[in-house]
């Protein structure tokens, strides 16, 4: 098995649980806004891209404001976000492994600094690459990539662990390998992952 020096992770849906918050603050924007009605589970493709790349498919023309009243909404559940049981003692083991850790994520900056920075797991963290670092978003290699050329660590000896086949396609297409997060992921089985981690301890079981 290959030695993984570098661990880098996805956020929504691998570190934080925010699914409901996401989906249910842009089907209220749709529904105020747009008078549109959707069900949640018609707005799952939105899971794992930015809204300037889901937005559009939903109709909406000014990207903008969309995505400026979908943050403001967002506020409205930001109750029903958690870090997932056990990323916390993950990381704090890899942090202890002297194991390089990062995020790639389709959030923006106010995105992650609402929604992700207060949980503290920015401590771990030595890399971060967001939406606006990256021309092309998820699936594109581009994040990945700009991880890669930041952090200056060996695609080989790196990992990416994500939830979405989104993810999948960006490690695969940038040369890294792919660890799905089952805890957080939608129709697993239709997402060819190097490795399946049933709960996040079980990241710790590569060889790192």
């Amino acid at each position: 098995m290959r030695k993984y020096n570098t661990v880098i992770f996805d956020v929504d849906g691998t570190l934080i649980d925010t699914e409901i918050a996401v989906l249910s603050s842009l089907q209220k924007m749709l529904k105020v806004d747009h008078n549109r009605e959707y069900e949640l589970s018609e707005l799952y493709f939105v899971l794992g891209i930015p809204g300037s790349a889901s937005l559009p498919q939903l109709g909406i023309e000014d990207i903008h404001e969309g995505n400026e009243r979908w943050n403001v909404f967002m506020k409205d559940f930001y109750d029903t976000i958690n870090i997932f049981d056990g990323i916390v003692d993950v990381m704090s083991s890899l942090q202890s492994k002297e194991i390089v850790q990062g995020i790639v994520t389709s959030k923006t900056r106010d995105e992650l600094n609402d929604d992700f920075v207060p949980f503290g797991l920015t401590k771990y963290l030595s890399y971060t690459v967001i939406a606006e670092d990256t021309v092309k978003h998820k699936p594109h290699p581009d994040p990945l990539l700009e991880f890669i050329r930041v952090s200056k660590a060996n695609p080989e000896s790196s990992i990416y662990i994500g939830d979405t086949i989104y993810d999948y396609e960006c490690a695969r297409d940038a040369g890294v390998d792919f660890g799905l997060a089952l805890w957080g992921c939608k129709q697993h089985e239709h997402i060819p992952a190097k490795y399946k981690f049933e709960i996040p301890q079980d990241i710790l079981k590569l060889q790192l």
